[in-house]
């Protein structure tokens, strides 16, 4: 009789992949890494535990967009204080914070919660080619597509 495998924090192996963006499309890209910070890629995926792998994420500010998003796409947030709204277009976020736009679309794919903020812990998102990790010694993640 066979019974199914339930991983657990004791039989999770991470690994550490370094993903460059260069010419990426953000969408794309983010459904990705998405999917490898969950475990989905791994056949030990159980939904309730963290099995994902650590990312790292290169050349942000190298993302692409479709059609005129660089212009039309606004990246909002509040201070809660009554006038409080701030808004900045794809174009402006690129410009000053590239790492945010990655590390806000690849958050919003991932699961609400506790397990949620527990997997966005794994992702290293850096605006240029360097990085601090190479004492983990990631393995180059090649994209699908």
């Amino acid at each position: 009789m066979r019974t199914t495998f339930m991983a657990n924090e004791a039989n999770v192996e991470r690994k550490w992949y370094v993903v460059d963006a260069a010419g990426q499309t953000l969408g794309r890209l983010s459904t990705e890494v998405a999917s490898i910070l969950r475990g989905k890629h791994k056949a030990t995926y159980t939904p309730h535990v963290d099995t994902g792998d650590h990312v790292i994420i290169i050349n942000a500010e190298k993302i692409e967009l479709s059609g005129n998003k660089w212009q039309d796409k606004k990246y909002y947030r509040h201070s809660n204080h009554p006038g409080g709204l701030k808004v900045r277009s794809a174009n402006e976020m690129r410009e000053k914070f590239p790492e945010r736009m990655l590390e806000k679309s690849i958050k919003g794919m991932l699961p609400k919660g506790s397990l949620g903020r527990k997997m966005s812990k794994k992702l290293h998102v850096y605006a240029g080619e360097n990085h601090k990790h190479e004492a983990q010694q990631p393995e180059v993640y090649e994209l699908r597509g």
